[in-house]
């Protein structure tokens, strides 16, 4: 089936986080030398961020806001030296520092010359901008879960977006690899495409890496997804 429009899940499906977060927590000078697990940190960091902030309805913050609060319990719950006010702001702002998967970018650019793709994400918008940036992305348009005052996976978020695109949700592939957002996508009635991300948690593995229904897609890369998407007349 041809698609009117491609939605990518941002965090996790697009941006590597996890190992961007350890990268930054081996560089913070405070904690050189303390023996830690970082993957651990990051992956506790990353899960109490997502537990204050998915299915949230018109809340007075947004996934940032979380991030700092979520690096607060994680340095609490390791035991680790409070840091300075300049080294936690620089610690937690390493959200807006992320690195991509490899292979998005050349899937992205192939995509966009075909139908227009959306970041449509729980992140903040200012952090989308960052991000993107930083790799060398160009989207169509962003829309974040932020600006809709409604988090995925309401329905409300999915319809909203496709709203805002003015198209059918079921003209809109949804890019992802977290089982609970594809599954309320589905749920909206837009398409779906899995993509495996198997190291999104780091040595621990995601917890969620493989489908739990059937999708239109489901996919080991972002090679492969634009093979199977393009390949549509």
């Amino acid at each position: 089936m041809q698609y009117d429009a491609v939605a990518f899940d941002t965090g996790g499906t697009v941006l590597d986080w996890h190992g961007s977060l350890v990268d930054e927590l081996a560089r913070v000078p405070a904690w050189q030398g303390l023996a830690f697990d970082r993957h651990a940190f990051a992956n506790a960091w990353r899960r109490s961020t997502m537990q204050g902030i998915v299915g949230q309805v018109q809340p007075a913050f947004h996934m940032d806001d979380v991030h700092l609060l979520a690096l607060d319990e994680a340095v609490l719950a390791f035991g680790l030296p409070a840091l300075d006010a300049p080294g936690r702001t620089h610690l937690w702002r390493a959200w807006h520092r992320l690195r991509a998967w490899p292979d998005f970018a050349p899937a992205l650019a192939s995509l966009r010359a075909r139908v227009p793709v959306v970041s449509f994400t729980m992140l903040p918008t200012a952090l989308v901008i960052d991000v993107s940036r930083r790799n060398g992305f160009t989207w169509d348009a962003i829309v974040s879960c932020e600006m809709i005052g409604v988090y995925k996976p309401h329905r409300e978020a999915y319809a909203t977006a496709a709203r805002w695109l003015n198209l059918a949700p079921e003209r809109i592939l949804m890019v992802a690899c977290h089982n609970f957002d594809l599954n309320a996508a589905h749920a909206a009635g837009l398409r779906t495409a899995f993509v495996a991300r198997p190291d999104e948690w780091g040595p621990a593995g995601p917890p969620d890496p493989h489908p739990n229904m059937a999708y239109d897609h489901t996919v080991d890369g972002f090679a492969a997804l634009c093979e199977q998407v393009l390949s549509t007349p």
